[in-house]
């Protein structure tokens, strides 16, 4: 699994722990956004840069972190395939993956401390689409899911 890992400024301490996370074990990642505290991206840039290498294939997660999660969600949402979600504690990271099929996590660095952030991240990369669900609400998720394709192709019919 490759992963895109981005924020903007208020997100890069966060981001910062999450990286040296994934480089002591060897978790292959994309890095983009704010690399230099002192050279900042804004979460409007950093959130369409990612969305865009998801829906090209480049990646098949992303994990931004901007101050509160919400400006990356926000921006994030607006593109087809992408199924971003806010989260500040690890029962949304796990039920974001497992209900919703989240692509994107987004997190608040002025929110969530670096040690709950990688626990986070750890729990999103690591739960699957209908995971530990009953049956039956596994295949509602599943119908549910094309359902949402079906309204995202409305959407965006004239848009490609």
């Amino acid at each position: 699994m490759k992963i895109i890992l981005g924020s903007d400024k208020s997100g890069f301490t966060l981001k910062e722990f999450i990286k040296a996370y994934f480089d002591e074990n060897k978790i292959e990642y994309i890095e983009i956004g704010t690399t230099d505290i002192n050279a900042p991206f804004p979460f409007f840039a950093v959130a369409p840069a990612a969305c865009e290498m998801l829906q090209k294939g480049e990646a098949d997660r992303a994990i931004l972190v901007c101050g509160t999660g919400m400006g990356m969600n926000q921006v994030a949402n607006k593109y087809k395939g992408v199924r971003a979600a806010v989260a500040e504690s690890l029962y949304a990271a796990k039920m974001c993956r497992a209900v919703n099929d989240s692509n994107v996590l987004c997190m608040g660095g002025w929110i969530t401390a670096p040690e709950m952030g990688l626990e986070m991240a750890k729990t999103f990369l690591a739960t699957g689409f209908t995971e530990g669900l009953e049956e039956w609400r596994q295949d509602f998720l599943i119908n549910a899911k094309r359902e949402f394709g079906v309204i995202e192709d409305r959407i965006y019919c004239c848009c490609n």
